[in-house]
């Protein structure tokens, strides 16, 4: 049940608990019954608010978008970042990590949006190409990259680097014995990922041994 700490509202609340469960085990296998329970409320009351568990579930969507746009603009505000300063890669994975609580549901939740054929999920993926197209042309401006003989595929790779860290956490947790979103799995990636973005494969960084 709610206590008196909880300052959201009812309707914020099992929004909340339908995104953790949802994020959990995945829209189809959730029940209005469950997310009731979950946000100690009765089923009526979520059909009050939501008309249905489809009506619930577009809100979600519309909630993760919105915290996806402010998370987005922690991207766009005007910084070139240091290609070689792993805590300032620039990365969108980094940018999620870095605006959301521990133990957050949204970014288990956006790999089921992009995994689902959904307008959401289409949506994202759009925006995420967008930013993905500014980055590079912000780091070309900034002397920090090449646009390449076909920049919107460019683009379309570094975001699927971006994107492959949410998709394949599980896995990648699993070989590399860290969390790849926590903090110390983001410095291995971003600090390898950009030596390969720098120097290619058959280089090492400034400072290391060849």
């Amino acid at each position: 049940m709610r206590t008196a700490l909880d300052d959201r509202t009812a309707r914020a609340v099992i929004r909340d608990e339908a995104l953790r469960l949802f994020a959990e085990r995945g829209p189809d296998a959730v029940t209005v019954r469950q997310i009731a329970a979950a946000a100690g409320v009765s089923s009526a009351l979520v059909i009050h608010h939501f008309r249905s568990k489809d009506g619930l579930r577009e809100a979600v969507d519309q909630h993760v978008l919105g915290l996806f746009d402010a998370m987005l603009g922690e991207l766009t505000a005007g910084h070139v970042p240091d290609l070689y300063d792993p805590a300032m890669s620039g990365s969108l994975v980094e940018a999620i990590v870095a605006h959301l609580p521990a133990g957050s549901p949204v970014p288990a939740y956006l790999r089921r949006l992009l995994l689902a054929d959904g307008g959401a999920g289409r949506e994202l993926f759009r925006r995420l190409y967008r930013l993905s197209t500014a980055k590079l042309q912000e780091m070309v401006a900034g002397g920090l990259a090449a646009p390449g003989r076909d920049p919107a595929v460019r683009a379309a790779l570094l975001m699927s680097n971006d994107i492959a860290v949410l998709l394949l956490r599980d896995h990648l947790a699993e070989v590399l014995g860290t969390d790849p979103l926590g903090r110390d799995g983001m410095a291995r990636w971003a600090g390898e990922l950009l030596t390969i973005y720098g120097y290619g494969l058959l280089a090492a960084p400034p400072g290391e041994p060849s």
